[in-house]
């Protein structure tokens, strides 16, 4: 199993002017808050399930820029018509990767359904999702870390990471100010492209 910390810095280390990342509520967030406050990320403060949704309107409102969704398991499961409505518009410019620990870390560390067989690649595929990985190595992380940079058909991934609580690391709790700063970024990228 694969350490959170040491995968969010693999997966975003030489990150492109032209990634925006939308981390999941909990961990995902304080994850990617973990390597500095950066205006292409749009924390979800409070809106568990809605970090796909989110991404995928990012994606095809802004076709020049590559969007990453950075979630849990549990906030995936919970969206999970969010990977039906992707697999039908097959944004090319969208990841979806889900960090996997098989528990809801947010409310007690309970097992949660993956951890009792649930597949989340398989319900990728099953929603026609076509480029879809389970990273469980550091090669398959690598393997990742490559794809996220250059895809060009959405990408699904499901990263298994240790059950394990890192540090907190909070961003602002502002959604002013996290909604204004990044569509300041979105919108100076598109000027740019």
């Amino acid at each position: 199993m694969l350490d959170r910390r040491t995968t969010i810095a693999a997966l975003l280390k030489d990150r492109p002017d032209d990634l925006f990342v939308v981390p999941g509520l909990g961990s995902c967030t304080w994850d990617v808050a973990s390597l500095g406050e950066d205006h292409r990320d749009f924390h979800n403060w409070g809106a568990m399930g809605g970090a796909a949704m989110i991404g995928l309107g990012l994606a095809l409102a802004q076709p020049r820029l590559k969007v990453a969704v950075i979630t849990g398991d549990g906030e995936m499961l919970m969206g999970l018509g969010s990977l039906a409505s992707i697999g039908v518009q097959r944004p090319p410019n969208l990841a979806i990767i889900v960090f996997d620990n098989r528990h809801y870390g947010e409310t007690g560390m309970q097992q949660s359904h993956t951890g009792l067989g649930v597949d989340l690649v398989a319900v990728a595929r099953g929603c026609g999702i076509e480029e879809t990985l389970a990273v469980e190595d550091e090669a398959g992380l690598k393997q990742l870390a490559g794809l996220l940079k250059r895809h060009d058909r959405t990408l699904f991934a499901n990263v298994r990471i240790a059950a394990e609580e890192a540090p907190r690391v909070l961003p602002s709790r502002d959604g002013v100010e996290i909604k204004l700063r990044f569509r300041q970024a979105v919108a100076a990228r598109a000027a740019g492209a």
